[in-house]
C-alpha cells in the first residue's frame, strides 16, 4: 500500500535534515493518513478510506464525502475514489429528475 491520501493524492516529499553546521542529510516527509470510515449519504453506506488528517478536514468542511467527491479532481482520487464519486454522481443524477417532477 502506497503512503499516499486517497482523496487528496497528498504522498511522501523528500527534502534535506540540515543541521546546525549546514551539513545535509535526505530525509522523508510522511503524510499523516488515517484509517477512516466514511458514510456516502447518496450510496447509504460505509466506505473505509486511507486519508490524511487535511483530507478529513476538508470533507467535514465540504458538507461530507458526496460533496467532497463530486468537487474534487479526477487526477487526485484513487481508484477505489474514482469509482465512489461515478456511484454517487450516477445515484444524483438518478434523483434529480424526481424532485423536479415534485
Amino acid at each position: 500500500m502506497s503512503r499516499a491520501c486517497e482523496l487528496t493524492g497528498k504522498a511522501v516529499q523528500s527534502g534535506n535534515n540540515v543541521s546546525h553546521a549546514n551539513n545535509k542529510t535526505r530525509r522523508r516527509f510522511l503524510p499523516n493518513l488515517c484509517n477512516v470510515t466514511l458514510i456516502s449519504d447518496a450510496l447509504g453506506q460505509r466506505v473505509r478510506l486511507r486519508v490524511s488528517a487535511n483530507a478529513l478536514r476538508s470533507v467535514e468542511h465540504r458538507g461530507g464525502l458526496d460533496a467532497f467527491l463530486l468537487k474534487a479532481r479526477e487526477i487526485e482520487l484513487s481508484q477505489k475514489a474514482k469509482l465512489l464519486k461515478r456511484q454517487i454522481a450516477k445515484k444524483v443524477a438518478a434523483a434529480a429528475p424526481t424532485s423536479e417532477a415534485a
